[in-house]
């Protein structure tokens, strides 16, 4: 049987390394792994390079700018990254008629709406970062509307590369007592749990189920605070660090980080019939898959 070709663009950062993980369980699909090194999507040239023998298939968009704090000093390369690579990169793809996944964040919406985020919810991004992320979002939905989805996700963390998770276990050896913001609400997701949603959702599509256009969330079920993720790490950990909650004005950022993102999943569930997992359970999964 052929198999299907998915080329992944940030195939370095946490989702690349964690597609390049699950797609042993998809036989069926042939996933091509690019750094941005090897393929520079704010670059034509480069894209066309990497694309010229493509036809059909799928493209998995995982490259971003994500130095959140960054950014803010760094606009110019946060609205390349994120705003004109994908803008290139849907016309590509839809030249070619390659199917578009497009990684968006929760934080374009900081619409001060307290209640599950729907795709159809107003945005009000706030910092150069959300911007820049929204700022990409529209162009590839205006660039290649029939055959582009853009999933929105969030505090994504793995046993991969640098995130909140891994911190916590790093500091919660060495400190006795953490302070952890509480009032920043979301959910947290697990870049494996994504990757597997993904291929799933590819691999349906090939076996006849119909493919979706537009805006999906995705990220794991549940609610929670950064404070309530640090101390289940504690916990689950057996580390005797004692976390105290504080309030996101003790501990002032560059880029203002939304104070509720918790996005409803209804749509991706619905559509693809996919479960989700709670965030604890996942969380659990992969603190035994770290050292």
């Amino acid at each position: 049987m052929k198999k299907v070709k998915v080329l992944v663009t940030g195939a370095s950062g946490q989702l690349g390394k964690a597609l390049r993980a699950e797609v042993e369980y998809f036989p069926e699909l042939e996933l091509d792994f690019f750094t941005s090194s090897a393929l520079d999507i704010t670059d034509a040239g480069s894209l066309s390079a990497q694309f010229s023998e493509r036809e059909g298939g799928w493209c998995i968009n995982a490259a971003a700018y994500t130095a959140v704090d960054q950014a803010e000093s760094d606009e110019g390369r946060a609205f390349q990254v994120n705003a004109l690579g994908p803008e290139l990169l849907a016309d590509r793809c839809r030249r070619q008629g390659i199917r578009l996944l497009h990684i968006s964040s929760d934080y374009v919406y900081h619409n001060g709406l307290n209640r599950p985020l729907r795709e159809d919810d107003a945005t009000h991004p706030r910092g150069v970062y959300a911007r820049s992320k929204l700022a990409g979002d529209g162009a590839v939905l205006q660039r290649y509307p029939e055959g582009s989805m853009v999933i929105r996700t969030s505090w994504l963390y793995s046993e991969y590369g640098h995130n909140f998770v891994k911190t916590m276990l790093r500091l919660g050896a060495e400190r006795s007592v953490l302070r952890v913001v509480a009032d920043q609400i979301g959910t947290l997701t697990y870049a494996p749990d994504l990757a597997k949603a993904m291929l799933t959702m590819i691999s349906a599509v090939e076996s006849g189920l119909p493919a979706a256009t537009g805006i999906f969330h995705f990220s794991n079920e549940g609610v929670t605070s950064w404070y309530d993720v640090a101390h289940a790490v504690m916990r689950l950990r057996g580390l005797p660090c004692r976390i105290e909650p504080i309030d996101t004005h003790a501990y002032p950022t560059p880029a203002e980080r939304p104070g509720y993102s918790v996005m409803s999943k209804h749509r991706w569930k619905a559509t693809f019939g996919q479960q989700i997992s709670h965030w604890r359970d996942s969380l659990e999964r992969c603190l035994e898959r770290l050292p």
